[in-house]
């Protein structure tokens, strides 16, 4: 790493070049192969109450902060309670083929004058878990992230909930450390484990997804020929 000193001899970081900030996040639609991702409404609540039933033990929410839902109000209740305001800026991830929402996710902890910016709320029913729209989904999140200007994307997660650190590995975040006894959530003790992608490392990451992606990838079924993982370690 390069050192980069003061006049007093102090260590500092180094000038960031025409640095202005960032942009917020538009609510422009942001469509794939696969997916498409818009901003979550009233009009999602539905599909998503009737794709979240389908995780019948609860599973998928044991680390957030809400959830499961037992009915439409409830889903409806948390809407108006979590996801109206700017900040998380809530998105529904919808499946191309049925034109249903099957998840959410949200950008949050915005702020452009740092050029800092967080993924969280991920909630994947059973109907987007392990598809390529799952994957392309956060693709098209992070690329819209850095093409607004932001210098970091971060992940966090319970440190206990090995599926989402999985999952940040898998889509190429790094892992930068626990933070102990972080927060407290439906009155358990959560340690926060911290990931991040930052904007010198987007190009290549952005290169492997798109590789994924590439309709050769996959056969006539949408089956994938090669994983992620492959072509991470070819580019």
């Amino acid at each position: 790493m390069t050192e980069h000193v003061n006049e007093l001899g102090q260590p500092i970081g180094a000038t960031v070049e025409g640095w202005s900030g960032a942009e917020w996040p538009s609510d422009d639609v942001m469509v794939g192969r696969f997916c498409r991702v818009e901003r979550l409404g009233v009009e999602h609540l539905a599909a998503l109450f009737e794709a979240f039933a389908l995780d019948v033990e609860g599973r998928n929410c044991t680390y957030l902060p809400y959830g499961p839902f037992a009915s439409l109000g409830d889903v409806e209740a948390w809407f108006e309670t979590w996801c109206c305001g700017g900040d998380p800026q809530f998105w529904a991830i919808l499946d191309l083929q049925t034109d249903r929402a099957v998840g959410v996710a949200s950008l949050m902890r915005i702020k452009p004058a740092a050029g800092s910016i967080e993924v969280g709320h991920v909630h994947y029913s059973p109907l987007l878990q392990r598809t390529p729209g799952g994957t392309e989904a956060m693709y098209l999140m992070m690329r819209r992230v850095f093409e607004l200007g932001y210098r970091r994307y971060e992940w966090k997660c319970d440190a206990l909930n090995a599926a989402s650190r999985r999952a940040a590995e898998r889509l190429g975040f790094v892992f930068e450390g626990v933070f102990r006894q972080a927060t407290v959530v439906k009155g358990r003790n959560r340690d926060t484990a911290w990931y991040s992608v930052v904007d010198g490392e987007w190009g290549r990451l952005r290169a492997r997804f798109e590789a994924w992606l590439d309709a050769g990838n996959f056969d006539g079924d949408g089956r994938q020929r090669r994983g992620l993982g492959a072509f991470f370690e070819m580019i």
